[in-house]
């Protein structure tokens, strides 16, 4: 384990409490600060006894690997999309498919850190709140540690993929009258009191995880690193992650290049492209989110200061799509290389297609999108969203027929 401290964000307190989750002092966000200069001994080839996964990148992990959790997170494919490339217009576009972690999402990446760290510190319970995807982890990384696990949902906004995988890992699952903010708001609230080791993106240890999907891309891409990353941005855990993943790997001299971190919100869900629009470093919430990528439908994001700070600091950009956009992007990526993710992935792509039209990203960048979860997480919108089976005869004449129309 790579020695470490907890510092807040803002203000640069450090704080030795372990369930605190925001500073003592000014109320700020924390984040973990690593000492990396036993790292800076070490190259990139160091790593690569081990195979791709997380825990690959152990020295940059602030737990120790003994209470390691594991279902064999990461390790997920860098597809080289050219049908995709061709169809938009841009010279070299890959795909990082975090649907295929353990549980269909990105978030296993944060949570075997954060359920690592709950298993070193003895917590007997874990909780969050969730629009589907942080439960079905936390959920299946509680189970593989044997510790109680609380998930607060939205009432009525949770896709029935994500929402039976809770279910499925013995969970308790607690529907809230009220949207993702005000369930996070009552998980908090249990947290403060001590009855349950919180494990949102506002817990420091769970970026550390998340920040591996940076690793593991510019590891594929031989330590070339892309013009850009573009990413789906709901409660702005991940984009944040990655910008530290780049300070890190700067600051132990792996890296040269930054990537421009380019942010993708629903058009209905989209404080932090809004501040980034007027050029503001804070962004101003939203009540009542709307839009079918339920996994980032977020008024309220606890890292959106952080992600408007990793736009600016690497040039990136932050932009909406609509929901019509999303759906086009999902049967897109679909249809051209095969790949199926959910409606948020799919954001990405709208975004990468709606920025070439516009020019900001030009022709010859080398284009990584992050697709973060599986499309069998929200099957109903898929079946809703495409054309219903067709209805035929049993011969084969009948057959050829519809096959020739």
């Amino acid at each position: 384990m790579t020695e470490h401290k907890v510092i807040c964000w803002d203000c640069g307190s450090e704080t030795e409490d372990p369930y605190v989750y925001t500073c003592p002092k000014c109320g700020g966000l924390l984040m973990v600060k690593m000492d990396l200069e036993p790292v800076k001994e070490m190259r990139p080839e160091d790593l690569r006894k081990e195979k791709l996964g997380v825990w690959r990148y152990a020295p940059f992990m602030p737990v120790d690997p003994l209470h390691k959790v594991s279902i064999q997170e990461g390790g997920t494919p860098l597809y080289k999309t050219d049908g995709l490339a061709w169809e938009v217009g841009v010279s070299e576009v890959h795909v990082k498919f975090d649907g295929l972690n353990p549980t269909g999402s990105f978030k296993d990446r944060g949570m075997t850190v954060g359920v690592s760290r709950a298993k070193e510190l003895g917590a007997k319970i874990v909780g969050c709140a969730s629009t589907g995807n942080t439960s079905a982890s936390l959920a299946a990384y509680a189970a593989k540690a044997d510790i109680k696990c609380a998930v607060f949902l939205p009432s009525g906004k949770v896709a029935a993929g994500k929402l039976a995988q809770a279910l499925f890992y013995g969970a308790k699952v607690l529907s809230i009258d009220g949207n993702f903010d005000e369930a996070l708001d009552l998980a908090r609230k249990m947290a403060d009191e001590r009855r349950l080791y919180l494990l949102n993106s506002i817990n420091p240890y769970r970026p550390e995880g998340q920040k591996s999907v940076l690793f593991e891309i510019i590891d594929q891409l031989d330590y070339e690193v892309p013009d850009r990353i573009i990413l789906p941005v709901g409660n702005a855990g991940n984009i944040s992650a990655v910008h530290k993943a780049i300070q890190e790997l700067q600051e132990v001299g792996w890296i040269d290049k930054v990537p421009m971190l380019t942010g993708i919100q629903a058009e209905g869900a989209s404080p932090i492209s809004k501040a980034f629009s007027a050029g503001k470093d804070d962004f101003i919430p939203e009540e009542d989110p709307e839009t079918i990528a339920t996994a980032i439908r977020i008024g309220n994001p606890v890292s959106g200061r952080k992600a408007l700070r990793a736009i600016y600091d690497t040039g990136g950009f932050s932009a909406t799509v609509t929901d019509d956009e999303i759906i086009d992007a999902q049967r897109l990526l679909g249809k051209r290389e095969g790949v199926c993710v959910e409606p948020a992935s799919a954001a990405s792509i709208a975004g990468l297609i709606k920025l070439v039209s516009m020019g900001v990203i030009d022709r010859d960048e080398r284009v990584v999108c992050i697709c973060t979860g599986n499309g069998l997480k929200d099957p109903d919108t898929i079946i809703k969203n495409s054309p219903p089976p067709i209805p035929c005869g049993n011969s084969v004449e009948e057959v050829e027929r519809i096959l020739s129309r």
